[in-house]
């Protein structure tokens, strides 16, 4: 496939994504076709979700895939589309800092052009030190520089949901605010506070960090147009795109027990046409 856009401009393109005063919506695919369907669609990038790559691959999240065939999977969907791809690679697969270097001139071959970055530690499922974090991202950054690829930094932060010595809100708030003015300092472009959704602390956390934030889809988060108004830069679902999915699998799977679903089947406006279009690009 001819690329039209090279990967340094589909960079600065995304960059600006965060910046248009537009809600981003990436829901998060898993391969090629998820991709190319929300090219197709008008998505203007596409986000890939660790969880869902690893599931439908037959790996538990958690940096269990093989980092090499996550390069392959992201280099086939990157090259599938004319569009900003961004991964997810979870806090790097990396043992040291070193390692995460080396991780990150890979991934830059593949075509992507952003990455979502974790503070927490596969082994100990723990936060890192704040300071930590900070020169794990710069390290990115230099990297990034180095191959005249503006990388697009999401900078993810588990206070919420592994941040087991913040016990009050309060204390989880102000700790979220502090790894986001320190990873913005480190060279982050996005702040991702994973599992916040309460609609006063969103508001006041894109006033305070003055930088794009990101908001993942959660029970209890405000409407996408609430969203947007308040300055939220971008929303992501997670392993929910590919959840809405295997429902509609199991669903069906259930129906046809039963001897049933062959309405579902026929009626079903999704062909085998459509997908081969969508492939094929005609």
């Amino acid at each position: 496939m001819e690329k039209s856009i090279d990967q340094a401009t589909k960079a600065r393109q995304f960059y600006q994504l965060h910046h248009s005063g537009k809600l981003l919506i990436l829901p998060n695919i898993w391969d090629s076709l998820g991709a190319l369907l929300l090219e197709e669609l008008g998505y203007p990038a596409v986000a890939t979700a660790s969880f869902s790559v690893a599931m439908t691959n037959g790996y538990d999240d958690g940096e269990n895939i093989p980092f090499d065939h996550l390069l392959s999977i992201l280099k086939r969907i990157a090259g599938n589309v004319s569009i900003p791809v961004t991964a997810d690679i979870e806090s790097g697969f990396a043992q040291d800092e070193i390692q995460l270097e080396k991780n990150i001139e890979q991934l830059l071959q593949t075509g992507v052009v952003g990455v979502n970055f974790e503070d927490s530690d596969k082994k100990t499922n723990s936060l890192l030190p704040r300071e930590t974090q900070c020169q794990r991202i710069a390290r990115i950054k230099k990297v990034s520089e180095k191959s005249k690829v503006p990388l697009f930094i999401n900078a993810r932060t588990d206070v919420y949901t592994k941040g087991a010595e913040f016990i009050t809100p309060r204390s989880r708030f102000e700790e979220t605010m502090k790894r986001g003015l320190a990873y913005k300092d480190a060279g982050a472009d996005c702040f991702f506070p994973l599992a916040m959704y309460e609609h006063d602390e969103i508001k006041k956390a894109v006033k305070l960090l003055q930088m794009p934030i990101n908001i993942i889809i959660i029970p209890g988060v405000p409407e996408l147009n609430v969203l947007e108004e308040m300055g939220v830069a971008r929303v992501s679902l997670g392993p929910s795109f590919l959840n809405t999915a295997i429902k509609a699998m199991k669903n069906l799977a259930a129906k046809l027990q039963k001897h049933d679903g062959l309405n579902d089947i026929i009626q079903n406006e999704i062909t085998s046409d459509y997908l081969k279009k969508l492939v094929n690009k005609k």
